[in-house]
């Protein structure tokens, strides 16, 4: 279908009902109060909540729809009970449902939060922006979240041990909880209040409903929540846990010729430590010697032809617990001041090897030790630091027998520390971080920052019953160094000095510090009505560098950024919830370059059968780049029209899929982007599960940068028709045997494949013509030699002005992870893993599927099998 018909079609939906959905009002909702008690006996957690341990407590019910219909009664009702005694918080749990055997039982691994489930949500802080979520599946799996601004972020991460069962009868499921108070956190009162909901998943009508109902209009989610009275006398419980591990690992791969260091396998043995300690009930210190993330699922395939580093998600446990807390984000996409992937990165140095030599490099820094001190107090104080020594890594080299070692990486801190304090009856609040990277530098090393330090504050505040709100943050940083290291700073990729056309900044090889700013400001409505809207501005300064324990993508750039919302939150014959987004956004450089302009509209509808459909449409009239010539002068590149469109089935059918496109299109067909997206999932049965995402992209590009050469006086940027293509597939199976038992498997092929022809170099680098813009070489000009290098006569006076290499490739990546994980008590884990795995170079010239066999199929797989046992004391 052409792009051209698809608006009207989606729009149709979208403003069918714009004038009868307005809204009258914010909604008053009183709020609810549930009173617990003591336990007078102790039940046994087996998810039958038939105890006398229960009879004395009252039921708290009159569940409300959220969603599809919110305000309306559910389906089916719910009911609850909490009672306490000194060292825990029990709840029994009634959810109703008059056809049993329907109720979508899925086993899965911990956090799955696949069937029908129920969350009980405690803002034991009762700060109203902080939530302990405890979830209990209809098959007896738990899940634990830990939520942050008002609702906004929920961290699975979080994995406090507790105690919960359920079963199904003739009247729907029953669960019961013990959750232990060292796993939560409050304050020293006599008499506790807390925030307090119920969240209850009927999965087969993707139906939610909530205890304390919270409208859709309003803006907060924890604020709004009801209240648990009745907790009194409760001693603060100091939490200490102690983790100890072992892993045991054998790889096996192909032997390398003579080289002793790739012998065909290696076996070795590790051992480390994890520590969790209450320093007091709202704090908590978290230590670790020598971690160990083996059986961490490995990175998706990716390559990047505009030289800037990619973003990947942190997966190391450690890292990931209480990331929320330590999150300061200050401008656009990934950019953040702690990026945790610093910390263990590959070695950064590199080896001189003469003939005969072998080197066995590191593959990542050894972390020698870690503590993170984190958590919130009752009267508004977030706290998180964190201390991290990486160890001094060294390349060992072998000489025909002969053994030395080469400094790769120095003995390293990583210092982070992160602040906040809610204030005006937690509608506000002001923070603070500090990071500082130091390293002990040899002059083998010279060429990396000795010290870099950022600092950032950040303030929001949120009024008319938190519906309107204004954000902002500042950051500043220093790096220090030799006259290399900085020098090397300000030629790299996220500065660029030395662009030739800039004016407002230069290289300086005699300097040995660099310090810049960055920050946001923006604000705007997200709750009241239908209607959203927010703007604002980010800027990071050219001296701004971040990438030492931060991650900075591009510096030298002001962005602003407005953004308008509508939103269908009644459900008519036709759909659940629908929105539509206009964005708008603007950029320049210090200099005052303006360089981009871009509008798109957004919208996606959830319809009645829980089908679900997003479309995007975005226009860029105007793209410059100071970064795309690496060093060289603003690049131009050809207007640009962008559409993508996502449709899938109702996830909570045993079988699913969702299906994307995306096309970019530019004018002189400059370049063009197409992507093809198809996800399948499958659950045969309630303990397997099956999800395969295959992808397909096309990015052909007239002008792909290549090199630069001298000609003569003239430097000459070259580049060249790319013609791109990129295939991964993902495959996950996940097998449970039960709630603590269960088999996973994570395979993705990879491979990416850019043919080269048509070179041409760079004419006037800011023309809107493509023709004025390059110049492209005749058959006179250029030639390929027989070693594959191109070589250059630009004159055509027979001799050879300048040559470059051959820039075609294929690049293969396949990596595979099996693991058995079995928690066989509370905290305590077994882990069984294989993964396997192969990156490397393939002829281009070779089909994709040429190229994975060659890689893949044709090769020997490096295999590592990992054993890790834990054991929590606690």
């Amino acid at each position: 279908m052409r792009t051209r018909y698809l608006l009207p079609i989606f729009g149709l939906f979208l403003f069918q009902n714009l004038n009868s959905q307005e809204s009258s009002g914010t909604v008053a909702v009183p709020k609810k109060k549930y009173v617990t008690k003591r336990m007078k006996t102790l039940p046994e957690i087996d998810g039958v909540i038939t105890d006398q341990a229960w009879d004395h407590l009252d039921w708290g019910t009159d569940f409300v729809e959220k969603a599809p219909d919110e305000g309306k009664p559910p389906t089916y009702q719910t009911k609850f009970k909490i009672g306490y005694d000194d060292k825990y918080l029990y709840v029994a749990l009634r959810a109703f449902d008059d056809e049993p055997e329907k109720i979508e039982q899925r086993l899965s691994r911990r956090d799955g939060f696949a069937g029908d489930r129920i969350n009980v949500i405690i803002d034991s802080y009762h700060d109203k922006r902080t939530a302990f979520v405890f979830t209990v599946t209809a098959a007896g799996v738990k899940g634990e979240e830990l939520a942050t601004q008002n609702g906004q972020d929920w961290d699975a991460s979080w994995n406090p041990i507790w105690y919960t069962d359920a079963v199904v009868d003739d009247k729907g499921w029953t669960a019961e909880m013990k959750i232990p108070f060292t796993q939560l956190r409050f304050g020293k009162a006599e008499e506790q209040v807390w925030g307090l909901n119920i969240n209850r998943t009927f999965f087969r009508e993707q139906e939610r409903s909530l205890w304390q109902r919270i409208p859709n209009e309003v803006s907060g989610f924890i604020s709004e929540a009801g209240e648990l009275h009745g907790l009194k006398g409760l001693k603060s419980q100091k939490q200490l846990e102690i983790q100890p591990f072992t892993v045991f690992q054998y790889d096996t791969y192909e032997k390398e010729g003579s080289n002793p260091f790739r012998d065909g396998s290696d076996f070795s043995v590790n051992a480390g430590l994890d520590a969790k300690i209450g320093i007091t009930n709202d704090l908590t210190l978290d230590l670790t010697v020598n971690p160990d993330f083996g059986q961490v699922e490995a990175d998706p395939g990716a390559i990047a032809l505009d030289g800037f580093q990619i973003f990947f998600n942190e997966q190391r446990p450690f890292f990931v617990e209480n990331k929320n807390i330590f999150d300061f984000r200050f401008a656009n996409g990934p950019d953040n001041v702690f990026y945790s992937r610093r910390i263990g990165r590959a070695p950064q140095g590199g080896v001189s090897l003469n003939d005969g030599e072998f080197a066995d490099i590191p593959i990542n820094t050894t972390i020698l030790g870690a503590a993170k001190f984190s958590g919130k107090t009752r009267d508004g104080w977030s706290i998180g630091v964190l201390e991290t020594l990486t160890s001094n890594e060294y390349a060992e080299i072998d000489n025909n027998g002969n053994r030395r070692e080469e400094l790769v990486e120095p003995l390293t801190n990583y210092f982070v520390a992160r602040v906040q304090k809610d204030f005006n009856d937690r509608n506000s609040y002001i923070g603070g971080i500090f990071t500082s990277t130091n390293r002990n530098l040899n002059d083998d090393l010279s060429f990396l920052r000795k010290a870099a330090y950022t600092g950032g504050l950040d303030f929001r505040h949120e009024w008319h019953n938190r519906d309107y709100f204004i954000q902002s943050n500042v950051v500043a940083s220093h790096v220090t160094g030799s006259k290399e290291s900085i020098q090397a700073t300000q030629e790299s990729l996220t500065h660029l000095f030395q662009r030739v056309d800039a004016s407002h900044v230069e290289v300086d090889p005699n300097r040995t510090s660099l310090t810049g700013t960055g920050g946001r400001i923006f604000g705007g409505k997200r709750g009241g009505g239908n209607w959203r809207y927010w703007a604002g501005v980010n800027w990071r300064s050219p001296e701004l560098e971040l990438n030492d324990v931060g991650f900075l993508r591009q510096a030298d750039e002001i962005r602003q950024f407005a953004s308008l919302r509508y939103l269908w939150q009644v459900p008519t014959e036709t759909y659940r919830d629908a929105s539509v987004r206009l964005r708008q956004l603007s950029s320049f450089d210090f200099e005052g370059n303006y360089n981009r302009m871009e509008y798109s509209l957004q919208g996606n509808i959830n319809w009645i059968n829980n089908w679900w459909t997003e479309l995007e449409l975005t226009h860029k009239p105007r793209i410059f780049l100071n970064t795309f010539l690496r060093g060289g002068p603003r690049w131009r590149y050809s207007e640009e029209n962008f559409m993508v469109l996502f449709f899938g089935s109702d996830q909570s059918k045993k079988f699913n899929f969702r299906v994307g496109y995306i096309k970019s299109a530019t004018e002189q067909n400059n370049f063009s982007f197409t992507r093809y997206v198809l996800g399948l999932n499958y659950q045969p049965f309630d303990s397997l599960n099956a999800s395969l995402t295959t992808e397909f992209t096309e990015n052909p590009n007239k002008t792909q940068y290549v090199n630069e050469a001298d000609f003569g006086a003239v430097k000459r940027y070259i580049l060249g028709n790319i013609d791109q293509k990129t295939w991964s597939t993902t495959l996950r199976l996940n097998y449970s045997i039960n709630p603590n038992l269960s088999i996973q498997y994570y395979g993705q092929p990879f491979i990416s494949r850019g043919r080269y022809n048509n070179f041409n170099y760079v004419n006037n680098s800011i023309a809107k013509d493509l023709n004025e813009r390059v110049t492209w070489y005749g058959d006179n000009q250029i030639q390929q030699a027989p070693s594959g290098d191109y070589l250059v006569d630009e004159d055509a006076n027979g001799v050879t002005d300048y040559e470059f290499s051959n820039p075609n490739f294929s690049f293969v990546q396949f990596r595979s992870n099996l693991v058995a994980r079995w928690e066989y008590i509370p905290g305590s884990e077994l882990f069984l893993v294989w993964a396997q795995g192969t990156t490397g170079n393939v002829d281009s010239d070779r089909s994709l599927l040429g190229g994975l066999n060659t890689q893949i199929l044709d090769n020997t797989l490096e295999n590592t099998f990992l054993i890790k046992a834990t054991y929590r004391f606690l």
